[in-house]
């Protein structure tokens, strides 16, 4: 089985992909670059890197080899675990292990992994179909020495005409003034008198309207309950923080109260459609809060938090 087909449709939608007891594949948002020396425009991408120390199982990436694979979840595990099994061997022979639109894991002289991302594959679903574009520099210097270099040796030469008379445009041109004049004052009277008519009739038409409104009564007999909306919170907030997805319902309530007594707001969700108990740290409404809280829990509580960018 070619689980990195599978990571790779996951990385799409996530910013964490974790393989049990093997690493964690991470992507980054990169903002649209521009290459000066090769005048490239790259547009916005998701750099992938990889975290050999995040090894715990969230429940993500066996929960989607079950459904692709449609077999039960145990199964699933222990796919994905004959899968890392053969990877670890391929390593420790110092091989380099090659994974599909991911990248490379090599082993260095301290025995530690190195990691090569594939660039060519771009997971930010907001710049499909973008590729980089190159556009040769403007040479403006060189066009201009080009034209000094021309008006040098085929200077513009300036030939005097002879002065005609045009005495005759000053009587034309007094006479289509005063016709101009003539044809503005006229306009102007015109104007004048249909916004003085316009005016009379929107004057009667909204005395008739005041006195049809003062002569109306409203009555209500049975007024209509008042009603309230429950809006959910997490309806706005995609971004969610979670601490772990949990089989038996009993430790996910565990997991609830220690992050509740240790000063946390954490949510518990209801049984997903694979049977799990996820927990989370909390929801966000933008993606900077929801990172910046989970760099905070990284350092603070718990290394192996993710982010999870779903509507609930």
């Amino acid at each position: 089985m070619k689980i990195e087909n599978y990571i790779s449709a996951l990385l799409y939608r996530y910013q964490c992909v974790t393989v049990p007891g093997f690493g964690a594949f991470l992507t980054e948002i990169q903002s649209a670059q521009l290459n000066g020396s090769t005048h490239t425009f790259y547009p916005p991408k998701k750099v992938v890197s990889f975290n050999p120390h995040l090894k715990n199982n969230d429940g993500l990436l066996v929960n989607h080899v079950a459904l692709q694979e449609k077999i039960s979840y145990e199964d699933a595990i222990m796919a994905v675990q004959n899968v890392v099994a053969l990877w670890k061997e391929q390593l420790q022979r110092r091989e380099t292990l090659e994974l599909k639109n991911i990248g490379s894991i090599s082993v260095n002289a301290e025995w530690n992994w190195v990691f090569e991302p594939i660039t060519a594959v771009n997971y930010l679903s907001d710049a499909f179909g973008l590729s980089a574009v190159v556009s040769p520099a403007v040479q403006r210097e060189v066009l201009k020495a080009q034209v000094e270099a021309l008006e040098e040796k085929a200077p513009i030469v300036f030939t005097p005409e002879r002065k005609k008379n045009y005495s005759f445009l000053k009587y034309a041109a007094a006479i289509v003034m005063t016709l101009g004049a003539g044809g503005a004052a006229y306009k102007y009277q015109y104007e004048q008198q249909f916004a003085n008519d316009s005016l009379m009739v929107e004057k009667a038409v909204q005395e008739k309207v005041q006195s049809k409104i003062q002569a109306a009564t409203f009555f209500i007999e049975t007024p209509l309950p008042a009603v309230t909306l429950n809006v959910s919170d997490n309806a706005v907030k995609p971004y969610h923080i979670v601490a772990g997805s949990f089989r038996n319902e009993a430790n996910a309530d565990k997991i609830f109260n220690e992050l509740k007594a240790l000063g946390f707001e954490p949510i518990r969700l209801e049984q997903n459609q694979f049977g799990l108990f996820p927990v989370l740290y909390g929801s966000f409404a933008s993606y900077t809060e929801a990172q910046t809280k989970m760099k905070e829990i990284h350092k603070s509580h718990n290394k192996e938090a993710w982010l999870l960018i779903k509507e609930l």
